[in-house]
């Protein structure tokens, strides 16, 4: 086991050698030749680049370097492409503390039985005089940037359930295909969510809940006042 890997159980250990092809004996090379890719695209500005940071990627592609690259640089280009959503990225923000507030996302206190984080968006409690899409956007995204620190999570990954139940068509109006689009370019390089055994694409879970939901929800950023800049 190298530093990298400090803390992950013994079982995450292994189920990352299984399911995501991590060899700890090789880690460091395997994140070097995604280092070394970062020459072929002088357009984007890579903000970071440490060995912590890149191995987010490896694991969310199973360690197929050339794919984590790609991902590593569609994070980095959306964000250069969208600098005012990135501007005072912190849960102190007025407009992402109001969506955090109001459930956007809620984050399940206890994990489930694979070991995933599940965030969960209730849709029709838009309250859009409240709340732009993009702040909610950004909340989203500051949620799961924060929880991706946790190594255990980019292992087991995340569940995003939302409840489309009631939702209305005024509410609906308000999702054009140009903001469709800007969420899921945003959410894709950020959700390393998993399915049954192994990593899948893009955004995980999109589950209607039908009947009553009796559930509590919170949101680490607001418990702990984290931020990120």
């Amino acid at each position: 086991m190298t530093h990298l890997q400090a803390g992950l159980s013994p079982e995450t250990i292994e189920k990352a050698r299984l399911e995501l092809n991590e060899n700890p004996d090789i880690l460091h090379q395997d994140i070097q030749q995604v280092r070394d890719m970062i020459i072929t695209r002088p357009d984007i500005g890579f903000l970071r680049t440490d060995d912590a940071f890149i191995l987010r990627f490896l694991r969310a592609r199973k360690f197929h370097q050339t794919e984590a690259f790609r991902l590593l640089a569609q994070y980095f280009q959306y964000r250069q492409l969208n600098l005012d959503m990135f501007k005072n990225f912190k849960a102190d923000d007025p407009g992402i503390k109001r969506a955090l507030t109001d459930g956007f996302p809620g984050v399940l206190e206890n994990r489930d039985h694979c070991g995933r984080k599940i965030l969960l968006l209730f849709a029709a409690n838009w309250d859009q005089s409240r709340n732009s899409f993009i702040d909610i956007l950004r909340a989203i995204l500051l949620s799961l940037e924060v929880l991706i620190e946790d190594q255990e999570l980019q292992i087991n990954g995340f569940i995003l359930i939302i409840d489309w139940s009631n939702f209305s068509f005024k509410q609906a109006s308000k999702l054009t295909p140009s903001i469709l689009k800007l969420a899921i370019e945003g959410l894709q390089p950020v959700i390393f969510a998993s399915v049954g055994t192994g990593q899948a694409e893009g955004i995980q879970g999109l589950i209607r809940l039908e009947g009553p939901v009796e559930i509590t929800l919170s949101n680490p950023l607001l418990k702990a006042g984290l931020t990120q800049s």
